[in-house]
């Protein structure tokens, strides 16, 4: 596969905030890219250091193998851009906002891509209103939809479902895998763990690093997961790492006892990997045993 995106040592200061720290990211072509990290963790300042908003002061970067710094214009015209905050001239209407950028980027039988983009966002009764009377969610459609109108590339989006309710958080979702199949690369930062799941790559960030870079599946393999098995009304809960290797040996210490009542499985979701990941400490954490001997009886 090609890169869209190769990042080499990205580091960005503000004063005396270190807000990248030698970052180094790869996203393929025609990937879902998702960022994951707590506020201040890096996300924007990634992302508009990848579009050529910002800076860098030190390091490399290339989206669609160019500079974003040096080749803005080249990079501009191939990428969407939907910042977390929406950038939309107020006194104008949906429509008028989307002929601005439709003019920006020179896009062919701009009425007629505006008008199918005013359908796709749930917009075309208020399109000719001005877009100061327009509620959060509404302004976050608009936004999406100035970034789609010329059909990029590449798509960058800062928490782009925010105050969009889930019927058209999943229009949006199917537009997105449809536009990567397509060969779109999207890049987002999200804190919905829900819609992290869609991705097809993650990238948890704390500190301006990326801690790891991995697939929503294998991060949640990281996850643990608890068992109970009710015995006699008592609940007999062991914790595992492995939970598949594991699982037969608990069973096993029972010797499939008739008087076994129910088995309960919880495994840790998305959130808490996350969480784990980024509340770990910097030094090198002990082993843990896929399977601990020692059940823990509660009452």
């Amino acid at each position: 596969m090609t890169a869209a995106i190769q990042v080499e040592g990205l580091v960005k200061h503000y004063g005396q905030i270190h807000a990248l720290r030698g970052l180094n990211l790869t996203v393929q072509e025609g990937e879902i890219f998702g960022l994951l990290g707590a506020n201040g963790a890096g996300k924007t300042t990634l992302i508009k250091s990848l579009i050529g908003l910002t800076r860098p002061d030190q390091g490399r970067a290339l989206v669609l193998g160019l500079d974003p710094q040096r080749h803005k214009n080249a990079v501009r015209r191939q990428i969407g851009y939907m910042p977390q905050s929406p950038v939309l001239y107020e006194d104008l209407s949906a429509r008028e906002n989307l002929v601005f950028w439709g003019k920006a980027h020179a896009i062919p039988d701009l009425k007629a891509r505006i008008e199918e983009t005013l359908a796709f966002i749930q917009l075309e009764g208020r399109a000719d209103d001005p877009v100061y009377g327009f509620s959060g969610g509404m302004k976050q459609r608009l936004s999406l939809a100035c970034a789609l109108l010329h059909h990029p590339r590449m798509l960058f989006l800062d928490e782009p479902t925010t105050g969009v309710d889930p019927k058209l958080r999943e229009a949006f979702w199917n537009t997105f895998r449809r536009m990567a199949q397509e060969g779109t690369t999207i890049l987002l930062s999200t804190h919905q763990m829900d819609e992290a799941l869609y991705c097809d790559r993650l990238a948890v960030m704390r500190d301006g690093q990326v801690l790891t870079s991995d697939t929503p599946k294998s991060l949640m393999a990281r996850g643990s997961t608890v068992v109970k098995v009710w015995r006699g009304g008592e609940a007999h809960t062991a914790r595992f790492r492995n939970y598949a290797a594991a699982l037969p040996q608990l069973l096993r210490q029972h010797h499939l006892d008739p008087q076994i009542e129910r088995i309960e499985v919880e495994h840790d979701n998305l959130e808490a990997v996350v969480l784990e990941l980024i509340n770990a400490r910097f030094e090198t954490p002990q082993p843990e045993p896929d399977f601990s001997p020692e059940v823990t009886h509660v009452g």
